[in-house]
């Protein structure tokens, strides 16, 4: 048996992250990369993903990068396909890619509300679908959700709340549909507030005081912070896990 330290790690397996060429996907990709994964980097941005693959490569581990727009269900599959054909196996789905908005809902648009809910629900679902068409016994898939899903926003989100929710719904489905029958793991974390390129056009001294007042903690989260609990949720140290939403919010849930 593994000891408790090899559980986390990701060596021999393939991980693919939407969402990886800016904000928190980044750094999950470098996480699982570290842990020893080859990991498939998927986002709209392929710059930042060739700048992310070039540090990846360095570091001495396998990359892909894959231009993909989760929103299109087609170009997820081709997505899984184009994995398939590098490495063969896909053992791990972070799916990270998101979009956010603050629109009071009396002025928001049926397109501004559908553009949302076609990334961060849809988007989900189409690539889990896609991966666990391939994904073998002992893979896992990690939604990456909101704190938003659990409590009320501080600001006019209806339609990121709602896909949150969402997706933290979807989450516990999938777990009992592929979890038992597949041996496919599907989890969920719901990440508070945390330095991102989403944060950052939030005023710091609004969201600085926002955080204070309704976390535990009272601070933003750091990447190394969520990383620790995506590697966890990925890998076998948490192979009897299924179905769970694990907020990663400094006790903002729990205020």
């Amino acid at each position: 048996m593994n000891s408790a330290v090899e559980r986390f790690g990701l060596a021999g397996r393939v991980a693919i992250i939407t969402g990886s060429s800016s904000g928190l996907g980044r750094g999950f990709a470098r996480a699982l990369s570290d842990a020893g994964a080859a990991v498939v980097l998927a986002a709209r941005r392929q710059e930042q993903l060739a700048d992310l693959a070039a540090e990846i490569t360095v570091a001495g581990r396998e990359v892909l990068i894959v231009t993909t727009d989760v929103s299109n269900k087609q170009a997820c599959t081709a997505l899984v396909a184009e994995a398939m054909d590098t490495f063969g196996r896909v053992d791990v789905l972070v799916n990270n890619a998101g979009i956010g908005t603050a629109v009071p809902a009396l002025r928001e648009t049926e397109e501004q509300f559908r553009a949302v809910i076609d990334v961060n629900l849809m988007g989900t679902y189409w690539m889990a679908q896609a991966c666990a068409r391939v994904m073998s016994p002992g893979s896992a898939i990690v939604n990456i959700a909101s704190v938003l899903g659990l409590i009320k926003s501080y600001a006019p989100q209806a339609a990121y709340s709602a896909s949150k929710a969402a997706v933290i719904g979807l989450t516990r489905d999938l777990s009992q549909q592929w979890s038992g029958r597949r041996g496919i793991r599907v989890n969920a974390i719901a990440p508070g507030y945390f330095e991102s390129e989403m944060t950052a056009s939030i005023p710091n001294e609004l969201l600085t005081q926002f955080v204070a007042q309704t976390s535990t903690l009272g601070r933003l989260g750091l990447q190394h912070e969520l990383d620790a609990a995506v590697l966890f949720l990925a890998s076998n140290a948490s192979s009897y896990i299924t179905g769970i939403t694990l907020p990663v919010d400094g006790g903002m849930s729990g205020h």
